[in-house]
């Protein structure tokens, strides 16, 4: 057990975790582990796709092997997979944009090629794209938010890149004794995991107090968050949910109790800008 574990250095913490399901249960069991009270507050949820005949197309001339390539991003995505019963013919092959995403698939019966891995992002994906196969037709079912980040990239390499929304993102408002907890400071932490989830925290809570510390799931997700007005205080090295509540627990270990949004340090040691359930 390592000392992070032993110390239980998130003894007495009430964190905030804004989202359900399977990933919620599993970083407030990660939390407890951690002496922390999860707080899941989910903030964001999924809704089907607007043009559903249009996704519906495209699954089908995915069916059909007309894609070279199935780009998948989110374990949300997978579930769309999931709930449509697409079966992915063996001459098309399947990226996922990270380690989550990439056990979303396997856990679903999904094979999966290619994970970008130094970098769980969409520039990641890019970056590391095969360069033996950069022709050819993708197909990338992603959030109706998405930013155009990965097919921009990938069509820049010269691939055939259609996108399609599988989803649309809808924030959830937290209940009132939640923000009361957040606002009095009783929860002492929230994890950000995506760029909604940032914008979900800066409506519905802000202003948080100076003391509220503010964990990111990542370089990108930190970028959003700031680009929301949030000020982030820990920055995940990797995206994952282990990752995360690690980095708060080093956080914690770092800074002890009395911290502030002034001088604050990420986990890396940089500078920076500054279950219990809802009902």
């Amino acid at each position: 057990m390592s000392p992070c574990r032993s110390l239980k250095p998130l003894a007495g913490w009430r964190v905030l975790v804004p989202r359900g399901g399977n990933w919620g249960d599993l970083v407030a069991a990660d939390l407890r582990t951690y002496g922390a009270v999860p707080v899941i507050a989910p903030m964001i949820n999924f809704a089907s796709a607007e043009n559903a005949m249009e996704l519906s197309d495209a699954l089908k001339r995915l069916e059909n092997g007309r894609f070279d390539w199935l780009v998948i991003t989110s374990a949300t995505t997978v579930d769309v997979l999931i709930s449509q019963q697409v079966t992915i013919p063996p001459s098309t092959r399947i990226a996922a944009v990270g380690e989550t995403t990439s056990a979303a698939l396997i856990l679903a019966g999904y094979r999966v090629d290619f994970v970008p891995e130094s970098d769980n992002s969409a520039r990641g994906l890019v970056k590391e794209w095969p360069a033996s196969d950069i022709v050819g037709r993708v197909l990338i079912p992603q959030s109706d938010i998405a930013e155009p980040t990965l097919v921009a990239g990938l069509a820049t390499l010269g691939l055939e890149v259609e996108y399609v929304s599988a989803y649309r993102t809808v924030g959830v408002p937290v209940s009132e004794h939640v923000a009361a907890d957040v606002a009095s400071g009783r929860i002492r932490a929230v994890l950000v995991t995506s760029g909604s989830v940032a914008r979900q925290v800066q409506a519905q809570l802000a202003p948080l107090l100076g003391e509220t510390v503010v964990a990111a799931i990542g370089p990108r997700t930190a970028f959003d968050a700031r680009a929301a007005g949030l000020t982030v205080h820990v920055i995940a090295e990797s995206r994952s949910a282990g990752s995360l509540v690690e980095g708060l627990a080093e956080y914690v270990i770092s800074n002890g109790d009395d911290h502030s949004a002034d001088g604050s340090r990420d986990n890396n040691g940089g500078s920076s800008d500054g279950p219990v359930a809802s009902s």
